[in-house]
């Protein structure tokens, strides 16, 4: 047995003893009275005598249940603890997972509130060491909470209060699981941690306490040892029906019409039917009814696949507006259960092209759904201003036609011929008859764009940087490439179109009509405004005295200051939702976070989970408490004390 806090006890114990037997010990005062005998008063006389001062204490029922009533309340007062394990003090590593599935509520009130649930119990088995212990050592455990990043929630320490207390501040999250950062964190602070027991330094590396579901996405890249870790499975439930895929996006042709796709998964093994509600800025547009097939069987190593429905929502929409898709039924994972995207004014794409004369090229552009074309030559584009081309947005798309500007302003970029400078992209030497050998035909910019035929006389020799998409080759060197430098994009065809066979194709005017849509549709705002959970918002070319407020989903405000090169970052994504953010003197801007992650919305527990070269099994029963607190029995055996203590002395006031 264990006292948690020993001294507590004794200096209650030091007040509380000495108070009770000097009440035993005083002198009654009484009133003098004549009375005619005394044989009715040999009781107060009796009671008078035994609370003379200074006689030997006579032998007292009452007094003896007193004292045995306040020795229970300083003992559980001293905290005794009765540890039911033996043993040198042990490390732990608490992982607590706190992802998107975490947030279930087949084990009430979630999995994550029922994993803190169980870290707290495990924290109370710890050994501790006291002043009046058995043992001299005591168990040191920390805290690393988890999901697609890994936090330290509190450092090695045998405070068991602190522990607690820390386990209870962990917030969910919504994103991935991802547990081989956390194993790396914990093994660095074990190694490097400095904790020494009493009886020496604790040599025996740290034990690893997983409390998750088992939905993990990283487990094929973690090495685990023998006994390593123990993992305590959260979860009893596997159905879950949850959006998995959705996107919206207005017509390249008819900008006011927007096209809805949604893509739901069921997890469970019966089929279901769901409600899909499509709603723009809070109203409600359509409803409409879809049956999910239940999951199936398959061949390899996960033989899992969920269920899978589609659905296509055609609207008219003249505005800018936040839509969202929301599946009505009632499941066990709420964070899947909607999606959202953030819809631009429709607007048609205003063209600035650069060339000294380029008829073939200035007719395929023409030839695509545009609001205007303007030409300009290479003399005047680079007499333009690029602070002031740049705030006043005329142009989506800029076309450079064999020109090497002086300057880049902001903007999106179609390149024929060299490429600009300052992008990091040389070209030291030009060459001769080169035909397409490979080009990605799935890729926006090529769908439908058939370039077995392109043949340059003349081109380009690229030299592109890593990060660079290559879409089409040339035998020697890169055909088409896609390029994103500083806010600009850049999407460059390393050869004159006049110099080759290209404008007799059929292909061409259809490459640019898709260079046209991708640059002023898909690489626009909508791509910056629709986030991954835990990607952060960021905003560029931000003034530099502005103050923004980020809305959370939650309500929650926080305010932010550009960083000197004018970026604004919030990386504080981790649930899903729209978040918003205003200047006090600008339009508000939304950012929709989305958790569109079939590994999260599958939240069957695992039995097991299969690391490289090594499976851990969940273990049978949760974690039990295995120091069990005596101070409750000892506030009920006071209470017992007091109870016959009572008893007696209204007996003896009846005789």
């Amino acid at each position: 047995m264990e006292f948690l806090t020993p001294l507590v006890g004794l200096y209650a114990a030091a007040a509380a003893v000495p108070l009770l037997l000097l009440l035993y010990f005083l002198k009654l005062k009484r009133h003098e009275a004549i009375v005619s005998s005394t044989l009715l008063w040999k009781r107060a006389v009796r009671d008078l005598q035994v609370n003379a001062p200074f006689q030997r204490l006579r032998r007292n029922l009452l007094l003896l249940l007193q004292l045995l009533a306040l020795a229970a309340i300083l003992l559980a007062l001293a905290g005794p603890v009765l540890a039911l394990r033996r043993g040198p003090g042990q490390r732990y590593v608490l992982l607590i997972d706190r992802s998107g599935s975490m947030n279930a509520t087949d084990v009430s009130p979630t999995r994550l509130d029922a994993a803190k649930k169980q870290a707290k119990a495990f924290i109370e088995s710890m050994r501790t060491g006291s002043t009046l212990s058995w043992r001299d050592q005591s168990d040191h455990a920390m805290v690393i909470a988890f999901d697609h990043r890994a936090g330290v929630v509190c450092s090695f320490t045998s405070d068991q209060r602190q522990l607690m207390a820390r386990i209870d501040a962990i917030e969910p999250g919504d994103g991935l699981s991802k547990l081989g950062e956390a194993v790396t964190v914990a093994r660095a602070f074990a190694q490097s941690s400095s904790v020494e027991t009493p009886g020496g330094p604790n040599e025996k590396s740290a034990q690893l306490v997983l409390f998750s579901d088992g939905r993990i996405d990283d487990l094929d890249g973690i090495v685990i040892g023998a006994d390593e870790l123990v993992f305590h499975r959260i979860g009893v439930s596997q159905g879950n029906v949850g959006i998995t895929a959705m996107s919206a996006r207005r017509s390249y042709e008819q900008p006011q019409e927007v096209e809805v796709f949604v893509s739901l998964a069921n997890f469970g093994t019966e089929p279901v039917t769901r409600d899909v509600q499509l709603a723009i800025s809070g109203n409600v547009y359509a409803v409409r009814s879809v049956t999910v097939p239940g999951c199936e069987a398959q061949a390899g190593a996960d033989p899992f696949r969920p269920g899978e429905a589609t659905l296509n929502f055609s609207l008219t929409h003249s505005e800018a507006g936040v839509l969202e898709v929301r599946q009505l039924g009632n499941d066990a994972l709420a964070c899947d259960d909607a999606a959202w995207s953030i819809l631009d004014p429709p607007r048609r794409l205003s063209v600035l092209l650069v060339t000294q004369g380029n008829p073939v090229l200035e007719s395929a552009l023409s030839a695509c759904p545009i609001a205007k074309l303007d030409p300009c030559t290479p003399a005047g584009f680079d007499a333009l201003d690029p602070a002031v081309f740049a705030a006043r947005q005329q142009y989506d798309v800029v076309v450079l036609d064999n020109h090497v500007p002086a300057h880049l302003p902001e903007c999106r970029y179609l390149v024929f011929g060299a490429p600009p400078g300052g992008i990091d992209v040389n070209s030291p030497q030009e060459l001769e008859n080169q035909l397409i050998v490979d080009w990605r035909s799935q890729h926006p910019v090529l769908q439908h764009v058939n370039l077995s035929n392109l043949f340059a006389a003349r081109s380009h020799r690229l030299f592109l940087p890593r990060d660079a998409e290559v879409l089409a080759e040339f035998i020697e060197s890169p055909a088409l490439a896609l390029l994103r430098r500083r806010g600009n994009t850049y999407l460059i065809a390393g050869f004159d179109v006049l110099q080759s066979n290209w404008p007799f194709e059929p292909s061409f005017v259809l490459f640019c009509y898709n260079a046209l849509s991708f640059l002023g549709v898909q690489v626009g705002d909508e791509q910056r405004h629709e986030l991954a959970v835990g990607e952060p918002i960021t905003i560029e070319n931000a003034p530099a005295e502005a103050v923004f407020t980020v809305i959370c989903p939650d309500g929650a405000k926080v305010q932010l200051r550009p960083d000197p090169g004018g970026t604004v970052r919030f990386p504080g994504t981790s649930r899903v939702g729209v978040y918003t953010a205003r200047t006090p003197d600008g339009p508000p801007s939304f950012y929709a976070v989305n958790l569109l992650e079939p590994q999260e919305g599958r939240i069957e527990p695992r039995e097991k989970i299969e690391f490289a070269g090594m499976a851990v099994a969940a273990q049978e029963q949760g974690v039990q408490r295995a120091n069990v607190p005596l101070w409750p029995l000892l506030v009920i055996a006071a209470l017992v004390f007091v109870c016959i203590e009572w008893l007696a002395y209204n007996q003896k006031i009846r005789i």
